[in-house]
């Protein structure tokens, strides 16, 4: 009986030691998944990015691109965030809409900006796909829907127009799942408390989507995949609750006022 014990005892020792050591060895680093990985990602970015420009107008107004550089740098430096890995790309284009693409790309569509009500709301849609970026969201978003191998070979240029064309559509939709939306969200609004931005603007924002009466929600594309805009709105201002932060505006009333005028020529 003893030596049945004993024995048991071992195993179980056993066991957890062995757990134990493989849970401290980096097999990510020694498969080279994750460099591989990283390497795939920059690639994607950057082939995604030019194969969006073929269709699409890209805005080269200096004001504009100043006016959301110095919104998304507030972000960035009260949130101790690389800015140099966020790179914002401003569109031409009526869409409500938003997105991230592999490797830190920001896509803002200028009607996006011109049916925010405030920068505040803008600043809010920011700070989500911000997070996205953060999060890693994007390449587990992709590697879900697409799978890494066929990634890996876009990425060399073997792809086909449909597989490019259907991951373009994942990328600029906001087909992420429920969890990694409030994830977003919810990190959304911790970005914005530490830049000192008001967050309710962006809860507002949300329940203006579900609107579907209001007239400049006609081209909306962001969220329109998530019919629980109402729901996301409460929980970011329930997250946002019983918090003393005195918010700051980062533009001046003159200058947001000039970036819509701008937008609208």
């Amino acid at each position: 009986m003893k030596n049945i014990f004993i024995q048991g005892l071992t195993i179980v020792v056993l066991f957890f030691s062995t757990w134990f050591v493989l849970t401290k060895v980096d097999w990510m680093t020694i498969l080279k998944i994750e460099n591989r990985t990283n390497k795939t990602e920059e690639k994607l970015g950057e082939f995604f990015l030019e194969t969006f420009k073929q269709s699409e107008q890209e805005n080269t107004n200096p004001f504009v691109a100043n006016a959301i550089d110095s919104i998304v740098s507030k972000i960035c430096s009260e949130n101790e965030i690389d800015k140099k890995i966020i790179k914002v790309h401003i569109f031409d284009k009526d869409e409500v809409n938003a997105f991230a693409l592999p490797n830190g790309h920001l896509l803002i569509y200028s009607g996006l900006i011109l049916a925010s009500d405030n920068q505040e709301e803008l600043s809010g849609v920011i700070c989500h796909e911000i997070a996205h970026i953060q999060l890693n969201h994007l390449m587990k978003k992709l590697i879900k829907e697409v799978g890494l191998s066929v990634l890996i070979s876009m990425s060399t240029g073997n792809g086909g127009p449909e597989i490019i064309g259907e991951t373009l559509r994942l990328l600029s939709s906001s087909a992420f799942d429920r969890t990694l939306e409030q994830e977003a969200d919810i990190k959304a609004v911790e970005y914005l408390i530490n830049a000192k931005i008001n967050p309710e603007p962006f809860a507002n924002f949300l329940y203006k989507l579900s609107d579907n009466e209001n007239e400049a929600m006609k081209y909306v594309s962001w969220t329109s995949t998530h019919p629980d805009s109402k729901e996301r709105a409460e929980y970011i201002i329930e997250d946002s609750k019983n918090n003393a932060t005195v918010y700051e505006s980062v533009l001046s009333i003159n200058t947001w006022g000039q970036l819509k005028v701008a937008l609208e020529e």
